[in-house]
């Protein structure tokens, strides 16, 4: 995908700071819009659907988390990036429940920003591809970021669906914990396996029978994880 063709919001109400980030991103050929007010921010976000969003944590208008909580609720399903200040007290598990992607600390170097937003293209900007994967009676439609079993839609969080995608492009495969958070944030201090497992137990609710005794997403003890799919498994959870 061309880097022309991805839009980035600028929610930053430090002028200064959005003007060098807006001038960063479009030297790097993305197109930028911008706001200074969280109010105003996810109404731009909501009308124009952005690719990626840098998301201050504290605005004016509304703040940042209840603007990415209001977004998710809206069903905006694009990234998400928090940017937050070093002194900030952010709960960063609970952050992630409600729909942040990733983060990024005040003060931080411009090409680390542009470093991460590259690797969320590389991995999370959906490149037209429509393929459908299957296990047991479910259909996982990446795309869209949905199961379908039964007829019956069930939807999947970004990250869910990141995670769900990864494990079904490498079935059998064992995958460690470091590969898996790797792919599905990308560059990133912040995520630790406690999130990463977290993550796992949630997506373990929507596609098997019995989370406690999973059939599909196995753990592989002291390493990470593995997909197995219509074999008997053993228990190893």
């Amino acid at each position: 995908m061309n880097k022309k063709d991805i839009t980035i919001a600028v929610i930053e109400d430090d002028e200064n700071l959005r003007f060098l980030i807006s001038h960063r991103l479009k030297t790097e050929e993305y197109e930028v819009i911008q706001s200074g007010n969280g109010l105003e921010g996810e109404k731009l976000i909501l009308k124009r659907k952005p690719d990626i969003v840098l998301l201050d944590w504290m605005l004016p208008g509304k703040e940042g988390i209840e603007v990415c909580q209001s977004l998710r609720d809206a069903e905006f399903e694009n990234v998400i990036i928090m940017i937050t200040a070093k002194s900030q007290d952010v709960d960063k598990i609970d952050a992630y429940s409600l729909g942040v992607t990733d983060y990024i600390t005040k003060p931080f170097n411009m090409d680390v920003l542009v470093a991460m937003i590259e690797n969320k293209v590389r991995y999370f900007i959906p490149k037209g591809n429509t393929d459908v994967y299957n296990f047991g009676d479910t259909e996982h439609h990446p795309y869209i970021h949905s199961l379908v079993r039964a007829g019956k839609k069930i939807e999947l969080t970004i990250l869910e669906n990141r995670i769900l995608l990864h494990f079904l492009q490498n079935k059998g495969r064992d995958v460690t914990r470091e590969e898996l958070m790797e792919v599905v944030w990308g560059y990133s201090s912040n995520v630790n396996t406690r999130t990463l497992d977290m993550h796992v137990v949630r997506l373990r609710k929507k596609i098997e029978t019995n989370p406690d005794k999973p059939h599909f997403l196995q753990t592989v003890r002291g390493l990470g994880y593995k997909f197995i799919e219509d074999e008997v498994v053993k228990e190893n959870d």
